[in-house]
């Protein structure tokens, strides 16, 4: 198993936010956390990530706990893009170059130069790599912020609603591109989306929480009215079509 979280525990106050939050991920995998606002999702990925100091529980990737290492080892095994990102005044280049840093010493090198120059080109974004991040659009700089995670080779990536910003057309784009690149890179991808048939169509295994615990994991078959009620409190059918649950609100 490529990545496992065991007994997450996290709270800002007296509160509880996550508690005991236990889940895996192999290789090629891409794993979605469903649930509405206010359950925990964004705090546990900045848990996982080393943004938030969790209170209990470990990170494992390939056997290394994550949280036993340095910031800058863990950049290496795991990749981060924020649902808002803070946009300064930098090139498309440079800000995808950032993702190099855990492995630039002085200077960034002629392979770290090559490797954004061709992620830039994987996300379609080489017509703007010389615009300044603060000129283009939402959409547009949330795949400079997957670039720049991709850049980092990371073993695992994590994403807060990646697709947030982007029209339905490049919603499928990016999500058919991370999945490719999951699975040729041996790599695994965890994300939060509030679009559920769209996690559905491009995700592996889902993680549905509330309350700050989960209450469902597995694959397509936890994708039940059932669930969907309790975890949304709304009432929607659930159709397979050509093995893919649809989800229609009722």
């Amino acid at each position: 198993m490529l990545f496992k979280a065991c007994g997450i525990k996290f709270s800002y106050s007296s509160t509880p936010t996550l508690e005991d939050v236990t889940f895996d991920v192999d290789k090629g995998q891409v794993l979605t956390l469903l649930g509405p606002n206010g359950v925990g999702k964004t705090t546990l990925l900045k848990c996982l990530n080393k943004v938030l100091e969790p209170k209990g529980g470990s990170v494992m990737i390939g056997g290394v706990d994550m949280h036993g290492i340095s910031r800058r080892e863990a950049a290496k095994q795991m990749g981060y893009v924020p649902q808002r990102g803070e946009v300064s005044r930098m090139t498309v280049f440079d800000a995808v170059l950032l993702g190099r840093r855990p492995y630039i010493e002085w200077d960034a090198s002629e392979k770290d130069l090559k490797l954004t120059d061709r992620i830039i080109g994987l996300m379609g974004l080489s017509d703007l790599s010389l615009r300044y991040v603060d000129e283009i659009s939402g959409g547009e700089y949330q795949l400079v912020q997957i670039a720049r995670a991709l850049a980092q080779q990371p073993e695992v990536i994590l994403m807060d609603e990646p697709t947030s910003s982007l029209d339905v057309s490049n919603q499928h784009m990016i999500m058919r591109t991370i999945r490719k690149i999951v699975q040729r890179n041996d790599m695994a991808a965890i994300m939060t989306i509030h679009d559920l048939n769209l996690a559905v169509r491009y995700s592996d295994r889902f993680v549905m929480m509330h309350g700050g615990r989960i209450f469902a994991a597995g694959g397509h078959e936890i994708i039940t009215s059932e669930n969907i009620r309790s975890a949304y409190h709304v009432d929607a059918y659930v159709e397979n079509v050509k093995g893919i649950p649809i989800v229609i609100p009722k």
